[in-house]
């Protein structure tokens, strides 16, 4: 496996995939090359219009832009690395329920799932 310092050389592309009508899922997907590792965490910038405009390179009118940075944390990372308090404050600040919770109503969803597959 790849050491720490190879793998930040790598840019991941957030990408969305589609259907064949053209629809595009809503949870976007990060192709990881062979030998590299998904980031721990990952930065995007945020881009609003601001309203404003100013001249562009031909004269022509252009949106002034602001720009801000936002940083997306792996929760499986948290998991790992904080204790099951920490990571349940976090859960909390994302607006997620406490993790055993979550996993109870995942269970219930999975089966339910089941049992409607089994049905048909």
């Amino acid at each position: 496996m790849s050491s720490d310092s190879d793998n930040s050389k790598w840019i991941p592309e957030i990408m969305y995939e589609e259907t064949a009508e053209g629809d595009s899922s809503t949870i976007p997907f990060v192709m990881v090359p062979e030998g590299k590792l998904m980031p721990n965490v990952l930065f995007i910038f945020e881009s609003r219009e601001t309203g404003e405009f100013e001249p562009g390179s031909e004269g022509e009118e252009v949106p002034v832009l602001e720009w801000n940075l936002h940083q997306y944390a792996d929760m499986e990372v948290l998991r790992k690395n904080l204790n099951w308090i920490e990571y349940d404050n976090v859960r909390f600040a994302l607006g997620l329920e406490p993790i055993e919770k979550a996993a109870a109503l995942g269970k219930q969803i999975s089966e339910t799932i089941r049992n409607t597959v089994e049905k048909k």
